[in-house]
């Protein structure tokens, strides 16, 4: 290149490069090659003095050594945008990882942008719906915004962000673009498989910097991905679905990056810039008045600890935070979404309508009424409630297991077929579950269902449960009074074994109203 300047390497400790310049001193964030036909690529971070820049590599740097020939780009990190991009997976430099060839028609565009002035951005709210239940009526995604999936390992955040995908991506009209931050490289080869199988590819980009990459890669892939996403936004007038597994990883990398580079670390070993790096990223996922770019983001939660800064700095980013359970993931309720900590901003009457609030409202309102009773049911037993609050634990635990749903990404490990749910549909059975209309069905016929009418399907009114617990509980509230009785006859009854009695008086009395 014409204004491209030759230097040498001084130093190099692991990721980081020092290098000497003669003349020219190459701008922050300039990209220097080094080695074999320059393999070995370094960001400029930092300029020590008038000669030395100070770089972090975005690539191994085996071979390198003292003395080596680096040469100046002339140029920040650039990758393509264009229609050309469409189907096709890349890595943080743009190369494609498919082996479908090079890209064609495609202009190549630094990763480095500003947000948009707040001039552009639109203030238009919109109810994005996902298909699955709980999201919908508890804590409704916005188009345009940006929602989070929190949760420690293993509870489900990559099932849920690839149900989304799935489906979202067949009535999305806009593009989608998944960027893979730090996250296994397994989870990119199905899920690229499976969107070519689904025949959404074609309206589909890729953007990998998995976790066999060094920091400074993973640091800059997110990036990559919304130079990308701006394109289709601003020059196309495209809306943009954008999903991000994993936001923590990102985090991550500007830590391990911050490290090498010298910096003090602040608490629990962050980097001290923690949330001007995020706020660089997040600020740039907004709507305008040519397109929205519409962001799902997978954050990692260290020990389940969400107090961590991680976590902390990621909630104040976004539109709707849903949280995942590891206690109800260990119950087998999937998605193990957790309705009174997840929230959303949304959920006001006059984005979603009077009678959608008032009815989250009273789901929440009964939820947490059961989570308090569960201590006095653990204590005691459920025999010990009044029938006003043994009618709330059973509508409540009729609510827990209508909740479930069947995924589709999961067929193969359940058996059972996915279902898409519309809102109206879950809004439907939310209601007839508050009204009583299914207390006399078993608590079973809800689980792992989609619209609730399939429970009438499952069983029949005054059926009995498979499993205990459930069963208590439906047919304890079936009649409260006669319950109560055989309450007042146990406790009559001082020789019997605690719990033997009045279980089999419950029994009966349930017994006498069944159909």
């Amino acid at each position: 290149m014409a204004n491209a300047s030759i230097g040498s390497v001084v130093s190099v400790r692991g990721s980081v490069i020092d290098v000497r310049f003669e003349e020219h001193l190459p701008p922050i964030y300039s990209l220097l090659r080094a080695g074999n036909d320059g393999r070995i690529v370094i960001e400029v971070l930092a300029q020590l003095d008038s000669h030395r820049v100070r770089g972090i590599a975005l690539t191994p740097t085996q071979g390198l050594a003292r003395g080596a020939v680096v040469e100046d780009t002339g140029g920040p990190l650039k990758v393509p945008v264009g229609k050309g991009i469409l189907s096709r997976m890349f890595d943080v430099f743009g190369n494609a990882l498919d082996r479908e060839g090079e890209v064609s028609d495609v202009e190549w565009r630094t990763v480095h942008r500003a947000p948009p002035p707040l001039s552009r951005r639109s203030t238009k709210s919109e109810v994005f719906e996902t298909g699955i239940k709980v999201i919908d009526v508890l804590m409704p995604l916005e188009r345009g915004g940006k929602a989070g999936l929190f949760g420690g390992a293993g509870v489900g955040k990559t099932v849920l962000l690839t149900e989304m995908i799935h489906n979202m991506i067949g009535h999305h009209e806009g593009v989608s673009l998944f960027c893979g931050i730090g996250e296994r490289c397994r989870e990119g080869e199905e899920l690229y498989r499976e969107m070519k199988a689904a025949g959404v590819l074609p309206h589909m980009v890729m953007v990998f910097g998995q976790m066999n990459e060094p920091p400074g890669a993973r640091f800059r892939v997110g990036h990559a991905a919304l130079a990308m996403a701006e394109y289709f936004r601003d020059e196309e007038h495209r809306d943009v679905l954008l999903l991000i597994d994993n936001i923590f990883r990102f985090i991550q990398a500007g830590m391990e990056v911050s490290g090498l580079m010298g910096q003090m670390p602040s608490r629990l070993g962050y980097q001290p810039t923690m949330s001007t790096e995020l706020s660089r990223l997040e600020e740039r996922i907004a709507n305008t008045d040519t397109g929205a770019i519409t962001s799902i983001q997978a954050v990692y939660v260290p020990a389940d600890d969400f107090t961590d800064p991680a976590a902390v700095h990621t909630f104040s980013h976004l539109s709707a935070s849903i949280v995942l359970s590891r206690k109800r993931a260990s119950e087998g309720l999937y998605p193990a979404i957790d309705p009174l900590q997840s929230n959303s901003k949304m959920a006001t009457p006059g984005i979603v309508g009077a009678r959608h609030y008032n009815l989250a409202l009273e789901i929440r309102r009964t939820l947490a009424q059961y989570a308090q009773l569960k201590d006095i049911i653990a204590m005691l037993g459920l025999e010990q409630l009044s029938p006003e609050d043994r009618n709330v634990v059973a509508r409540a635990r009729r609510l827990e297991r209508f909740f479930t749903q069947p995924f589709f990404t999961t067929e193969q490990f359940t058996g059972l077929k996915g279902k898409l749910v519309s809102l109206k549909d879950a809004l439907d059975g939310c209601e007839r579950i508050l009204r009583d209309e299914f207390k006399d069905y078993p608590e079973s016929a809800l689980y792992m269902i989609g619209a609730i009418d399939e429970a009438k399907g499952k069983a029949k009114p005054g059926q009995p449960s498979t499993s205990a617990e459930p069963t208590s509980t439906s047919e304890a509230k079936a009649d409260p009074k006669p319950a109560a009785d055989s309450n007042r006859n146990a406790k009559s009854e001082p020789h019997t074994k605690p719990g033997e009695k009045p279980r089999a008086k419950v029994q009966q009395a349930a017994d006498t109203h069944e159909p």
